[in-house]
Parts: structure tokens; sequence; C-alpha cells
């Protein structure tokens, strides 16, 4: 299929309308009601449903919409090795991540871009929602996820693990008295809260946090033992694991964006950096240990 057809079909996949497809691309409406309907001629079948709420992927739709995904990221790849300019890297960044994460390793990443593109500014946002991107309260978003939103545009980096970790004399006093280490409350993050409630009983609780941070320094007072992501549990030297990373404590990393910001020189320049600076560490996203 041609990628020039493909990028109408992500377009009303996204507004869920051929009129909103027309206005985000700037393009008749005729001309993407002919796109469409040369797409439907190519797969033999409709792609969309019309229904009140918007139109609807059917099924064949769904899967020629998982393909041009691939294709939209590798285009946009393409087009950030070709036409990066290092002299229009100037101008604000908002991202959105998480406290935990900024702190825990990508603070540094942030400083050397900084350090080489003293013309931007970064505006670094505390955010686990991706509506702040969609909503435009952000430009990027870096984010801990296995299910993105697909009316963005988006990049899986790599997967990043978590264990669970216990501060080590803590860890050592509980065996020593042949007793089971309490549990602490994770409520940071949906995934950490059903993890933990897959493992004890909620009622043994003593303390909860609604943060990796404080997470990391209730761990730390011996306050019992928790989940945390490996880039963060594996760099504290008085932490210790518990439980080793498992399939199922995987998420996956990724680089989310508005399809409006596809084109900005300094959104390319700063998605080139943090990727290529990202996977130098991926070792500790993933927990393998050296």
């Amino acid at each position: 299929m041609n990628w020039d057809d493909l990028k109408f079909f992500l377009a009303i996949v996204r507004s869920k309308s051929i009129s909103g497809a027309a206005q985000s691309l700037n393009a008749q409406h005729s001309t993407v009601s002919r796109r469409l309907q040369k797409l439907e001629n190519v797969a033999g079948s409709p792609l969309f449903d019309r229904k009140r709420s918007g139109l609807t992927l059917t099924e064949v739709g769904q899967q020629i919409y998982g393909s041009a995904l691939k294709m939209e990221a590798e285009a946009i790849n393409i087009d950030s090795q070709l036409h990066i300019d290092d002299m229009d890297c100037e101008g604000q960044i908002v991202v959105a991540v998480t406290s935990e994460m900024a702190s825990g390793i990508l603070m540094p990443m942030f400083a050397q871009f900084i350090e080489q593109y003293p013309r931007v500014q970064l505006h670094i946002k505390g955010s686990s929602s991706a509506a702040s991107l969609a909503q435009r309260e952000a430009d990027v978003a870096i984010r801990l996820t296995n299910a993105p939103v697909d009316t963005l545009i988006g990049k899986r980096i790599l997967t990043v693990s978590s264990a669970v970790y216990g501060q080590k004399q803590y860890v050592h006093n509980q065996k020593t008295a042949g007793l089971e280490p309490s549990w602490i409350g994770a409520e940071c993050c949906d995934f950490h809260r059903s993890l933990t409630s897959q493992s004890c009983d909620a009622a043994t609780h003593q303390i909860y946090s609604c943060d990796g941070n404080m997470t990391l320094a209730a761990i730390k007072a011996g306050l019992g033992i928790a989940y945390l992501h490996c880039f963060i549990g594996d760099r504290a030297t008085d932490l210790e694991r518990v439980v080793e990373p498992q399939k199922k404590h995987q998420l996956g990393l990724w680089w989310l964006m508005h399809p409006d910001l596809r084109r900005s020189s300094r959104i390319k320049i700063f998605r080139k950096y943090m990727i290529e600076a990202i996977e130098k560490e991926r070792h500790c996203f993933e927990g393998i240990r050296k």
C-alpha cells in the first residue's frame, strides 16, 4: 500500500471523521474520501464502520492500522535522520515523564542535551497520564505503558523490568527472626498496585505510597518490601532484590508525541538524542546486572 494513502488513513483514525482528517491535513474533503476509497479497493473490504460516535475501524481496518503505525514510525525515523539541522534546535520543549524516572535516570541525559543545545529550554512535567499530550499540555512524553494511546505518534524504545526490593538489614533481620517481610502498599501506578495485590493481602499494609520516590524512601527506612523499577532499585546500594524480575513485571518504555509536532526540528533532534541516550542505559532499564 502507498504510504501517502496511509497517512490519510491514519488521520481519519485519529479524528474519527473524514472532515476532521481533511482539516488536520489541510486537504479537501473529497481528496480524503478518494484516498480512503482507494485503500478500501486495494483491501477489498471496508476499513471503517460508520457510527454515531464517528468512524470506527473494522477488523480489516485494525490489521492495516497496525501496519500503518509501523510504517509511520519508520518514516519519522528516516525523516529525522535526513532532515535534522542543529541550527534549528532552539525554543521550548515540554516533556511529560514520571518524577521517579526523571530523577532516577533521565536527568543526567537532560543535562547533557541542554549542554549540547543551549538554546533549548526543557520544561519537565511530572505526569503519568497520556492526557497531557492529547490536550497539548506537553510536547512529548517518555512513558511506561503496554498500551499507548493510539492517537499519538509513538516508538517503543525498550523494555523496563521491575523487581521486589528490601533494605538489606531489614531483610536480614526478618529472615533471622523467621518472619515474613511486610509489604508496602504501592499506589504510585496501576501496574505496581496490581503486582502488589497479587503478592499479598492489602489488609497487611501498614503504610501506603503514591509516588515511586516515596516508595524508595519507605524501603530504605526499613518499612517493608515493595516493587520498584530496576533502574531505581538497582542503583540503591543499601537495597537488595527479594524477588527477581519476571516477564509479567515488564512494561514498554515509549517515546510519544502529538502528530502535529512530527516536523518540528527541535523535537526531531530531542527525540534522536534521547532514544540513543536511553538505549545506552538498556541494561539499567531491563534489570540486567553487568
